[in-house]
């Protein structure tokens, strides 16, 4: 009989589930479903209502189950959107909508702990983080300064993954890589850091759930769910984590030297590391991961943003766009975009606007802009790797994930830039195979050197995708890097 584990990830935009065959590591059925955030609510403000995870985790659960063996299901796991704020009362009761990762309207909260800590280099050595208003203990402040009425009612903090876990164990848990992303742990000794819990209010450790091991599991589905949801009885829920940390493990983002980039809306790079690795800059996130190890994350707000707005701009299609690209050589001709449209998280620059600089009559074309375009999102990214080489962090191979990852242009242009090996693996959604993944490796006993094999079996890349870096290209773009960074040191005192 195949085993067969079920990887969740319940994202701003939707909810994704998978079946994956324990033995022979293939994705058996998938289904997603959507949602979207609450609408009418003041500008910076990005709430959903956890009601939707929970009817979007059965209706896809669901379309799953029904194109698998269900009794051959073990266990599960769930990959949950970073930094929301999903708060409980002592009846387990959700008091009011979640805060998600991208709401922005605690940015007060955020000098308000700040001040109170004795600034972000105290702030930076309590944690090893700096503290943007994505993170979540700003939005615990908020609640608590803003809605006194509902913060007294509060028994319980939770993730958006941790509430997924709670709605089917009826456990209250939480585990080190999603927690790290909080700000309020010290990332180098996974506990909490108290003097920052005492900022928010001194009661607050009591509110936060207790963190479990990686490798471990919340408990087993409770028969009620179990009935509902077509499930065995006895299936098992694994810790699950962030979106990040479960991308990294379906990406195989699980030794030394391996490196994921994801091109999608916004950019991310993160990277595998045995040891914490603290930016003094705090340019550079400092998170724990799923598996017993760290995961040094950057994130760009305009990869795809960028693209899309040239595509805009020049009336051409995705395929128009990239044969247009592809006719002027690396460098673009000397056009640069600074792909600050929507502001920037790395470099720290909220207030940036875009530019396009370098435009000659000879190179003020469709085709030069178009390339330009390309190569200034992907230098953001660059940026944000320059920055976790600078900590120690050695990349052998980029893996490439979201939406812009399909351009075999784009894929050239990522080689080039980042200076080494770039491929895609075979399964996209790689949050929720990682999902998958980390159930499986929890039921066959959670141990962390057991971990890169069976990632390695599971966890398929494919070879038509990989791309090495054309030696022809260093010189173009080691003087893009160079210009780019440039510009970041002289705009950056200006925009903040």
């Amino acid at each position: 009989m195949a085993e067969i584990f079920l990887g969740v990830d319940c994202g701003t935009q939707g909810l994704k589930c998978l079946a994956l065959d324990g033995r022979t590591g293939a994705v058996l059925a998938g289904a997603s479903r959507k949602y979207d955030v609450l609408p009418g609510l003041p500008p910076g403000h990005s709430e959903q209502d956890p009601a939707v995870w929970i009817e979007a985790l059965e209706g896809a659960l669901g379309e799953v189950l029904a194109r698998v063996e269900r009794g051959a299901v073990r266990a599960l796991a769930v990959s949950g959107q970073q930094h929301g704020f999903v708060p409980l009362d002592g009846e387990g009761r959700v008091i009011r909508p979640a805060k998600l990762w991208n709401d922005t309207s605690t940015a007060g909260e955020c000098r308000e702990i700040l001040e109170r800590l004795g600034g972000r280099e105290r702030f930076l050595a309590l944690t090893g983080n700096g503290l943007p208003p994505g993170f979540t203990a700003s939005k615990i402040l908020w609640l608590k300064k803003h809605e006194p009425e509902n913060y007294a009612r509060l028994a319980a903090v939770l993730l958006p993954h941790d509430y997924l876990n709670f709605y089917l164990t009826g456990t209250l848990a939480m585990e080190p890589g999603d927690a790290s992303g909080t700000a309020l742990m010290d990332i180098r000794t996974g506990s909490w850091a108290q003097e920052v819990l005492d900022a928010i209010d001194p009661a607050l450790a009591e509110k936060l759930p207790p963190l479990l091991e990686p490798g471990s599991f919340v408990g087993e589905v409770l028969p009620e769910k179990a009935e509902l949801l077509g499930l065995p009885a006895g299936v098992k829920v694994a810790t699950g984590g962030g979106d990040n940390m479960m991308g990294a493990l379906g990406t195989g983002n699980v030794l030394p030297g391996r490196v994921t980039a994801s091109l999608g809306t916004s950019g991310t790079i993160y990277a595998f590391s045995e040891t914490p690795v603290v930016d003094p800059r705090g340019e550079i996130a400092a998170f724990r991961d799923s598996t017993g190890g760290f995961l040094p994350l950057g994130c760009t707000m305009n990869v795809t943003v960028t693209t899309e707005l040239a595509r805009g701009l020049l009336g051409m299609d995705h395929a128009a766009l990239e044969e247009a690209a592809r006719s002027v050589p690396p460098g673009a001709g000397g056009v640069l975009v600074l792909p600050w449209f929507t502001g920037e998280r790395t470099p720290d620059l909220p207030g940036a606007r875009g530019a396009v600089l370098g435009l000659r009559p000879d190179n003020f074309t469709p085709s030069h802009l178009a390339r330009a375009a390309l190569e200034g999102a992907t230098l953001g990214l660059g940026y944000v790797l320059e920055r976790m080489k600078s900590l120690g962090i050695e990349p052998a191979e980029i893996r490439l994930t979201g939406g812009g990852s399909r351009s075999a242009l784009w894929r050239e242009i990522c080689a080039g830039v980042f200076g080494v090996p770039v491929v895609r693996p075979v399964e996209e959604e790689g949050a929720a195979l990682g999902a998958a993944l980390q159930a499986l490796w929890a039921f066959r006993g959670g141990k962390r050197k057991d971990l890169p094999a069976l990632a390695d079996r599971i966890v398929r890349l494919d070879p038509s995708t990989r791309v090495e870096p054309d030696p022809s290209w260093k010189e173009a773009y080691g003087a893009r890097k160079e210009e780019f960074t440039l510009w970041v040191e002289k705009l950056g005192p200006f925009y903040k």
